[in-house]
């Protein structure tokens, strides 16, 4: 190489790791910055930045979460605790020596390109600067909660499901949670254990996907569903089916009935929601249509008594140290060539801004892996890079292998299995040089 090549990670979680990873072993120099104290980002529990609960355990299973080169201990259940998960992240940054290039307590300000061009140039927040040859981004898509505007005034407690640890702070109160996500309806399911009541207000029926199937856990089975070469309509058909024999019709438990195909949304990993609605101890609602003082209004007519609001509505794809027209920023967020390439910047990268049907460690390291073996052939002037960088232009801004609900919660869905093959290939061509 020319000289040796330093990148700047943005973010010590898992994508940021995995960035500093395998950028080190392609002899790229790495510096890894993060605002908080420690590392782990979401699952970290102990920091402000950390989106796990008291009793979150992963809703995809280990094995389908692991990064392809360092798998989980077999101690691990098969939904591994969020503390197994921040464990099992110190164990990955020990083994390949990454402790050595996080800078702890360094948060971005405001990132922009050298004045030629080639470097980017990071502003921190004590005001220095300092000039790398290139940038990943991994800052993760779970930073901004999203508020949802309803008409009207609410006089009780609200907060978002970011800032949820305990149920403690609902007993003996009249909940109201909003949002039909795995969060939401965790934390319906855990209220109802100490609240008076728990309403739940979900837009839409969703289906909702027990943890295992005859004993294996659900992202398994359905893996091997596509190691069999199934077609989209098989795979609906197969799952429907184990669905209604192990699950129901959802309408017997008093849960709306999904207004949309399987596997058109992001999937619900809840076996205890279906159980706590039929026992009485969660009651749906449809969704919000006003708030009065300390009654909330549906869109059924239906009028509940609420004293505490958890808003778990999800987050906003958010960069605030960047100005997002070189992240391509279209329609509310950003538009890159497989949810990592900008099309118009050669060093400048994205890792983990995707929201897969299964685990996400693995599809970042892929990701990373393609960014560490093109930011390499770049370097050396190989023609791939080159005809990789018209491609990002061509084939399109966007990854999606089949059509979700066209919702922003979907802006950043993957089918996990085509994805990671996806991104397989790509490696694989980068590593063969053309």
């Amino acid at each position: 190489m020319k000289r040796p090549i330093r990148y700047v990670v943005i973010g010590a979680g898992p994508s940021g790791l995995a960035a500093a990873k395998n950028l080190r072993e392609h002899s790229i120099e790495v510096e890894v910055l993060e605002r908080e104290h420690d590392l782990g980002g979401v699952w970290n529990y102990a920091l402000p930045s950390g989106r796990v609960y008291r009793s979150t355990h992963m809703i995809s299973s280990k094995r389908g979460t692991e990064f392809p080169d360092f798998p989980m201990p077999r101690g691990i259940p098969p939904y591994p605790h969020h503390t197994q998960v921040l464990q099992y992240l110190r164990e990955y940054a020990r083994r390949f020596g990454l402790e050595e290039v996080i800078h702890y307590g360094c948060e971005v300000q405001w990132l922009e390109p050298s004045q030629d061009g080639q470097r980017w140039e990071v502003l921190l927040s004590d005001g220095t600067r300092r000039v790398y040859d290139g940038v990943v981004i991994a800052n993760g898509h779970h930073r901004r909660p999203h508020w949802p505007q309803f008409p009207g005034s609410f006089h009780g407690k609200a907060f978002h499901s970011a800032y949820y640890k305990t149920p403690e702070c609902l007993r003996g109160q009249r909940v109201l949670v909003i949002g039909g996500g795995n969060s939401g309806c965790d934390i319906a399911v855990e209220a109802a254990s100490v609240a008076e009541v728990v309403f739940h207000s979900t837009r839409r029926g969703y289906y909702y996907l027990p943890k295992f199937v005859f004993g294996v856990p659900i992202d398994r089975a359905g893996e091997q569903l596509h190691r069999l070469g199934l077609p989209l309509w098989a795979r609906r058909w197969i799952t429907q089916g184990l669905l209604w024999v192990l699950v129901g019709p959802l309408q017997r438990y008093g849960l709306p009935r999904p207004d949309h195909r399987l596997f058109e949304s992001h999937p619900i990993v809840n076996s205890l929601l279906p159980y706590a609605v039929a026992h009485g101890q969660v009651r749906p609602k449809p969704q919000v249509l006003r708030l009065d003082g300390t009654r909330v209004w549906f869109a059924d007519g239906s009028c509940e008594r609420v004293d505490v609001i958890v808003y778990a509505t999800g987050y906003e794809l958010w960069f605030p140290f960047i100005d997002v027209r070189h992240l391509n920023w279209h329609q509310g967020r950003p538009w890159l060539w497989h949810h990592v390439f900008p099309p118009r910047w050669d060093n400048l990268f994205v890792a983990g801004m995707i929201q897969p049907d299964s685990g996400l460690f693995g599809l970042v390291h892929w990701q990373t892996q393609a960014v560490a073996w093109f930011v390499r052939r770049w370097w050396q002037g190989h023609r791939v890079a080159l005809h990789l960088q018209r491609w990002r232009q061509r084939v399109g801004p966007q990854y999606q292998q089949r059509r979700f609900l066209p919702t922003p919660r979907h802006w950043i869905e993957v089918d996990h299995w085509h994805y990671g093959r996806t991104m397989q290939r790509l490696v694989a061509r980068l590593a063969r040089g053309g």
